[in-house]
């Protein structure tokens, strides 16, 4: 099973080497969770990979979480950093359609003969889909997200290219200890892998792999620092 580094030992070693390269994983928690620093650190491994040198890594950024300086201090070192922002393609979506569209091009490039992409991230899947959402008949919306998702896992399963995405959650009311996942069970049928990140007390961070296909679920705690995450 291919598999590709998630540029961090803490989600390498839960995910047994790293995210499968034929399905969209989803990543999924509370504000300062560490859902994009999560996906800047997988941009800038998958950027800085040698055999990726002629491939290009294509961030989508829908609530203006991509920084320059949070990937200059992961990457440690500024030459590091030019060349793997040389390689990501920042595609910035302000609203529902723009991010449709992205994806749509996406599906038409990597259909083409010698794409050159090697990792498709969407920071975050569903903001934009929540932002529109209002009233009794979300109907076309759900639609709409689940069509994206199931481009992004079309692009994953025939070119095997992985696809990480991550998602917001909110209180569950019916139970005070556990949240749910905005685009629910949408974004839970086209994952085949789900990580929530969990904030602790302590100033800690858990990563629960909460649904693979191959790993039994199981956590690790870690910790958020300038070069990226340290196991607890």
């Amino acid at each position: 099973m291919g598999r590709v580094s998630t540029g961090t030992e803490v989600l390498d070693k839960l995910l047994d080497g790293g995210y499968e390269s034929d399905i969209v994983t989803a990543i999924y928690g509370p504000p300062g969770s560490g859902k994009t620093t999560t996906c800047l650190i997988a941009a800038l491994s998958a950027a800085s990979a040698k055999e990726n040198k002629d491939k290009k890594v294509v961030f989508i950024d829908t609530e203006g979480g991509f920084s320059t300086e949070r990937l200059l201090q992961l990457a440690g070192d500024s030459s590091t950093a030019k060349k793997a922002m040389e390689r990501i393609m920042l595609l910035k979506a302000t609203n529902f359609a723009e991010q449709k569209r992205y994806i749509e091009t996406l599906s038409e490039q990597t259909s083409q003969a010698g794409s050159k992409i090697c990792l498709i991230i969407c920071d975050t899947i569903s903001s934009l889909y929540r932002i529109e959402r209002g009233g009794e008949d979300n109907s076309n919306l759900n639609r709409e997200l689940g069509k994206q998702l199931g481009t992004l896992l079309t692009i994953a399963r025939t070119k095997e290219i992985p696809v990480i995405v991550s998602t917001p959650v909110y209180a569950d009311f019916s139970d005070k200890t556990s949240v749910k996942i905005v685009g629910g069970d949408i974004l839970k049928y086209s994952s085949k892998c789900l990580i929530e990140l969990k904030i602790n007390g302590n100033g800690t961070r858990t990563a629960v792999l909460a649904k693979h296909r191959s790993i039994p679920q199981r956590d690790v705690d870690f910790r958020i620092t300038e070069k990226g995450f340290e196991e607890a």
